[in-house]
């Protein structure tokens, strides 16, 4: 099968690119400089000159909460103008199968029970990252209304919760929680710091799953398009919170310093657990536990850092 990557060079595109499964198929994965999706005349063009026979769209403008508090309208208007773009070029050019992946920052804050795919826009978002989960949940309904005015197409939305694992970004001022907390606490045991500070109380719930389990459902659907839902979250299925997230990787990484919380910073919406059931009953679930999923992260960026543990 031909299919289109937006996003190869991203942490999902490089994982899906290296698993074993990819040598099975054709893969058009161009780079920026190839391909700029923001330009929606050169997307539509690309899409039409190859004519890939399914699209899996994994490009985006991520980023943590620093970033996007930094630069919401960017947040906002790049990733609905790619995801714009990639979709209307695709029904444009007839592409019969699109697989766009969105982000459990598309459901409500601070809910205590689990997320299902039913709850999207259902509540408010949560406002430090608001702009990209606007973007995200107008090109899920995009691909939805697209397949409602195109019979022939089929366009999918998979929501997996936060995500970790090898091509990360581990700069401080652009990652994500665990990525960060990986990048804190090794630097924290190469000076011998003695604590190391947590953003807020530490109690807040997070949900992440190793990005090897998200390249599986991946396939999965790749696979199996006509027996995946429409839209369908990818989730560990269980939570835990920030604390534990810390000392989780500090017993991986070998950090035996304390932790202080900073009250001055924002501890981020309370909870976010993602429901699987619809997942499950499609018959996936993920392998890596979270030890193994740091460990893997932590040999990465050791690897990139020309370090040893």
């Amino acid at each position: 099968m031909k299919i289109f990557l937006t996003g190869a060079n991203g942490m999902v595109g490089r994982n899906l690119l290296a698993a074993p499964a990819a040598h099975a198929h054709q893969w058009l994965a161009p780079g920026h400089r190839e391909l700029d999706l923001l330009d929606a005349g050169a997307t539509r063009r690309y899409i039409a000159l190859h004519r890939p026979d399914m699209i899996v769209h994994a490009a985006g403008r991520v980023g943590g909460i620093q970033a996007n508090l930094r630069a919401p309208v960017g947040f906002l208007l790049d990733n609905l103008d790619m995801g714009r773009n990639v979709l209307q070029g695709a029904a444009q050019a007839g592409v019969p199968r699109l697989l766009n992946l969105g982000s459990s920052c598309m459901y409500p804050r601070d809910r205590d029970t689990a997320l299902r795919e039913e709850d999207l826009l259902t509540g408010e978002l949560e406002p430090s990252n608001e702009g990209y989960a606007l973007a995200k949940i107008t090109v899920a309904r995009l691909a939805d209304y697209i397949n409602r005015e195109n019979p022939g197409l089929r366009y999918k939305t998979l929501i997996p919760c936060n995500l970790y694992g090898p091509h990360d970004k581990f700069d401080p001022s652009h990652s994500h929680m665990i990525a960060a907390v990986i990048h804190k606490l090794h630097v924290a045991k190469v000076e011998g710091a003695p604590s190391v500070d947590i953003w807020g109380t530490g109690e807040a719930r997070r949900e992440f799953l190793f990005v090897g389990d998200l390249v599986a459902a991946i396939f999965k659907a790749i696979g199996d398009f006509e027996g995946t839902p429409e839209l369908l979250n990818i989730g560990l299925g269980r939570d835990y919170t920030v604390n534990e997230y810390y000392r989780a990787a500090a017993g991986v990484i070998g950090y035996r310093g304390g932790f202080r919380h900073d009250l001055g910073k924002p501890t981020g919406m309370r909870r976010k657990l993602c429901d699987t059931a619809r997942a499950t009953a499609w018959g996936w679930a993920p392998a890596w536990s979270l030890e193994q999923g740091l460990r893997e992260t932590y040999d990465h960026y050791l690897a990139l850092r020309g370090e040893q543990a």
